[in-house]
Order: C-alpha cells, then sequence, then structure tokens
C-alpha cells in the first residue's frame, strides 16, 4: 500500500470558508487505475474528486470523477486542481491542463482561478416551453427566450427564466425532467439575466443521479455553457456577469463570466480547508 495524499478546497467561494463547491484533490494519480479512481470518488462523496498525473502537453494532466462516473470536463474541478497543481508545481500564477475534453488554460490572480472554456457548441430545444416548465416544476409563462443546449466540455441545457423567483421556485419532477434528454438524462442550468445595468445572474443547476434530480452547488462548467448562450444569442457582444448560486442549498457561491470577443472565461474563488492521506 501506499499513502495517497489529498488536499480539500472549495471552489467559487464567496465571504466565508464553508462557501462554494467543495472538491478532493489527489496529489498523485500515478499507478492508480481507473476502478480505484472511482472507489476513491464515491469514498469522498463529494461533487467531484481530480487526480494529477504527469503530461508531456501540459503543466498537468487531470482526471475528473463524480461518485458514479468520470466526466471529460467540469469547472470547479479545473479551477480548484489548477490551485493545488501551482502549489505543488511552483509554476507560477498560469498553468494548462490536459483533460478528456483538451488542453485548459488557467491562469490565477491571487487566490481567484480563471478558466479558457473551449469554443462552445450550440443545439436547439427540442422539448416546448410547455414541457420545459413542467419538467422543472415551473410555469409555462416562466421560461424565457431560447432555451439552448451548449457544450464547452460538457453539453448542458440553458434555460433562462423571466424571474430570481422562478429561479428559486424551480423543483424538477424526475419523472418528467428525466425525459426532456434525447441521449442521455439531461442536466439543466435555470438562471435569470438582470441584464446589462447590474451584470447579476441568479442560477441553480439540476442534474441526474441515482436519488433522482440533485443540486449542486457552484457549476462552472455551466457558467461556461452560459457563456456559449450569450455568444450565440448576442452575436458579437462582449458580456460580464457575476452569478450567484448555491443558496438553495446552503452553499452560496459565486462565479465570474467573461465574453471577450467570443471568448468565454469562467473565475471564482479557490479556499484551500486542508487534507490527508489514504492508504491504497
Amino acid at each position: 500500500m501506499k499513502a495517497r495524499a489529498f488536499r480539500i478546497v472549495n471552489v467559487f467561494a464567496r465571504a466565508g470558508r464553508l462557501t462554494g463547491n467543495p472538491l478532493c484533490v489527489f496529489e498523485d494519480g500515478t499507478g492508480l487505475d481507473d476502478a480505484t479512481m472511482q472507489a476513491l470518488a464515491r469514498q469522498f462523496n463529494l461533487s467531484e474528486t481530480t487526480f494529477i498525473l504527469p503530461s508531456t502537453r501540459a503543466t498537468a494532466h487531470v482526471r475528473i470523477f463524480t461518485p458514479a462516473y468520470e466526466m471529460p470536463f467540469a469547472g470547479h474541478p479545473t479551477l480548484g486542481t489548477a490551485h493545488v497543481v501551482r502549489s505543488l508545481r511552483a509554476c507560477g500564477d498560469s498553468v494548462k491542463l490536459e483533460m478528456k475534453a483538451g488542453i485548459i488554460p488557467v491562469a490565477a490572480q491571487g487566490d481567484r482561478w480563471t478558466l479558457v472554456a473551449r469554443t462552445p457548441r450550440v443545439r436547439e430545444v427540442g422539448e416546448s416551453r410547455a414541457a420545459l416548465a413542467e419538467g422543472l416544476g415551473l410555469a409555462e409563462s416562466d421560461i424565457g427566450e431560447r432555451p439552448l443546449w451548449v457544450n464547452a466540455g460538457t453539453e448542458q441545457m440553458m434555460v433562462p427564466v423571466g424571474t430570481a423567483d422562478a429561479v428559486a421556485r424551480a423543483a424538477p419532477r424526475a419523472d418528467i425532467f428525466l425525459k426532456l434528454g434525447a441521449a442521455e438524462p439531461p442536466k439543466a442550468y435555470v438562471f435569470f439575466d438582470e441584464g446589462d445595468t447590474t451584470r447579476r445572474v441568479t442560477a441553480r443547476f439540476f442534474f441526474p443521479s441515482t436519488a433522482g434530480v440533485i443540486e449542486d452547488p457552484a457549476t462552472g462548467s455551466a457558467c461556461a455553457n452560459l457563456g456559449g448562450w450569450f455568444c450565440h444569442t448576442r452575436p458579437g457582444t462582449d458580456v460580464e456577469r457575476v452569478i450567484s448560486q448555491g443558496e438553495a442549498v446552503a452553499r452560496p457561491s459565486t462565479l465570474h463570466l467573461a465574453v471577450r470577443s467570443a471568448t468565454v472565461f469562467v473565475g471564482g474563488d479557490v479556499i484551500e480547508l486542508g487534507g490527508g492521506a489514504v492508504e491504497i
């Protein structure tokens, strides 16, 4: 057996150390097979657990596991792992992480990390507004203009709504919600954009699990996809937004989104809580 060091960090933290989305980062995943990585992610039972590996193409190779499956890309694991890589490698404030989705550049100013998202792909939502509303536990009148499937690393459904109250009232019905995705169970980002005056967005992210439909406290990949939604609905326009997420699950989080010349940037603060080691 070998002692495997890990760290626990909170990503997209707001005021206070126990905010944002928690992440477990294993400092060295060399020699671990897929089944062991998956078992460790299930052991820690956080939204994601990451494993740092050597890379010939980037500062580090990173693999991301939920308790149930591996992901090609996710935002808060990217930023949190970059924070740990900087500490381990003494590589400065700019790193590149190799993931299944590709090479992701990440940079820091202090402990605020920002990633450059991949160019988003967009497709229309086939379901009617009434079907979306029913699946999300909302009224049809709550659904805003141009729900879209967006993929800047992982595909999710962007669902604009007309008020912040509609975001708060969203309560997906698992039996209907899980049928909204044509190819696989859907992941839905419900958001209210206040517009260019305040530059604030209120959002919640819902995804399937063995327990039905659960909610994520802070979702960097969905923030990147929101940037893709803006690119598609407001082509040629630069956008900046501060996204509030996580209040409904008692993990208040703040995400920073910028779209500049059709490039999407997602940022947030990372706090390291502590760590330890497990014998594997």
